[in-house]
């Protein structure tokens, strides 16, 4: 017997259920039955590959908690085929989840630097506590466990050569990870010597140890800002593997999540018809929290399957000619930053969305997701985006503001002589050091490395990929942020009304 079709309605409940937790990916654990692995993101698990950049939402703190995962890490073994990671031992070097045995919290670590040891003894001394030195594991306090690694370089050095060696002889690797470093500390200065230290210090086990390795997963600015502070860093981009999502990862993570949805009866029911439908899935073995299944190739890496797909659930264009394009091309376009990436929260949530509001707005639309709906996926989605971003790095949301009212294209001296008119360097240097005394280690953020230097100012948001600059000279925002920060483009996704 066939299976009946998805009816819109049906594909709308699918996709608000699959979708709900999509943009609170940091602090969702990683579970069986949501781990979905972009052929993109293989080499990023090798052990070698020390350097893993990402921007905000493209996964690096999902890796980073799969990896400390003994199921998951198999599970990521068996599907990408590096046999490699069945042989490791993994411990975290810094993360988001308090772990004060592990590495210190942000309050402790920025004394540490304020009392003037060096960035790169400090995460000596958390490589060493991972591999079980026992003075330090003995030892309370950090700022003992640093002074303790200072004073007995011998030691400190014949206990890293002796876990090498054993490590070896059983065929293991101890991997070390590193996440969340926009937490490290609210001075950005401080900040990069941190993450030079913490670079160096994993250059060093790559080329002096055969089985100490570590894993550092860090937003490309930061990356770039650091490698600038400490010899033979050039080295590091032999060893990096960027963190990103093509336009058929994206609609194959959808897909994978519509297939794997089982929070209750009824959209497990729809789930399982909707793998019925579109057919080859693979079962695999279950965790606690539910079954996982594989989506057949062509449904993960295929674009025109997808896109055949797609068309049934949202439609062959977007409005009621071609002219402004198929949704399943326009959508990632209008949510690019201005680097070219995609983030797959972004994606998801405007997705999310488009389901409620085709539901709300659109219940007897042919289709399940409206293209009116859609487009206000993509505002929602900005939204989202903005508040990441003034969440990670407030200073973004202090020097777009002023802007706000404008259009882009825009000429630089507009934004700059907007930037005076507003003070900005004295609003920068104000919030970097409210931050600089918060106690609270969620608000320590990273500010922009010369607050005073406007047009540096512009360059590093075009390395943040909230700026882009034109052949012409003129300064751009990509939808995805100049639509939640309030910023016109004629023909382009409008601002939501207030």
């Amino acid at each position: 017997m066939t299976e009946v079709p998805l009816a819109p309605g049906e594909y709308r409940e699918l996709i608000s259920a699959a979708l709900r937790e999509a943009a609170y990916a940091d602090t969702r654990r990683p579970a069986a039955h949501n781990l979905f692995m972009p052929d993109a993101h293989r080499t990023a698990l090798y052990v070698d590959n020390v350097v893993v950049p990402g921007g905000r939402g493209v996964g690096k703190t999902f890796w980073y908690r799969s990896l400390l995962d003994d199921r998951l890490r198999e599970i990521a073994a068996d599907e990408y085929r590096i046999n490699r990671l069945r042989r490791v031992r993994v411990a975290p070097g810094h993360g988001l989840d308090l772990c004060s045995e592990r590495y210190p919290e942000t309050r402790v670590l920025r004394g540490l630097v304020e009392a003037g040891e060096d960035p790169y003894d400090i995460w000596y001394t958390v490589l060493l506590v991972s591999l079980g030195q026992e003075e330090l594991r003995a030892t309370t306090e950090w700022s003992d466990k640093v002074a303790w690694v200072r004073s007995h370089p011998g030691e400190a050095q014949r206990t890293l050569e002796r876990a090498d060696r054993e490590a070896r002889e059983e065929n293991i690797v101890h991997l070390l990870l590193f996440d969340a470093l926009e937490h490290l500390h609210s001075d950005r200065t401080q900040a990069d010597r941190l993450v030079a230290g913490m670079l160096h210090l994993a250059l060093r086990m790559r080329f002096g140890t055969g089985s100490v390795r570590l894993k550092v997963f860090i937003r490309p600015d930061m990356l770039k800002s650091a490698t600038e502070l400490f010899a033979d860093a050039s080295k590091l981009s032999s060893y990096a593997a960027e963190l990103e999502w093509t336009r058929t990862d994206l609609y194959g993570l959808l897909f994978h999540a519509l297939g794997n949805e089982d929070g209750d009866e009824e959209t497990a029911g729809l789930a399982r018809r909707f793998r019925i439908l579109t057919g080859g899935w693979n079962p695999e073995s279950s965790d606690d929290e539910g079954a996982r299944h594989v989506a057949p190739l062509l449904l993960r890496n295929d674009a025109k399957s997808q896109e055949t797909l797609f068309e049934e659930i949202a439609g062959p264009a977007m409005g009621r000619g071609s002219r402004k394009g198929k949704p399943y091309t326009w959508l990632p376009n209008h949510l690019m930053d201005g680097t070219g990436r995609i983030s797959p929260r972004s994606f998801l949530k405007a997705l999310s969305e488009a389901a409620e509001a085709s539901r709300t707005h659109h219940s007897a639309h042919e289709h399940a997701l409206h293209y009116e709906a859609i487009g206000r996926g993509v505002q929602e989605a900005s939204r989202l985006r903005v508040a990441e971003v003034a969440e990670d790095t407030p200073w973004v949301e202090r020097a777009i503001a002023p802007l706000s009212g404008l259009r882009v294209p825009i000429a630089e001296p507009v934004v700059t002589d907007a930037w005076r008119d507003a003070d900005l360097p004295s609003v920068l240097a104000e919030d970097s050091a409210r931050y600089a005394r918060a106690d609270k280690p969620s608000e320590v953020r990273t500010g922009p490395r010369r607050p005073d230097d406007l047009p540096r100012l512009v360059d590093e948001l075009i390395a943040l990929g909230v700026m882009t600059r034109r052949n012409d000279g003129r300064l751009d925002l990509p939808d995805v942020y100049r639509i939640a920060f309030g910023l016109g483009r004629n023909g382009g996704v409008p601002r939501p009304k207030p």
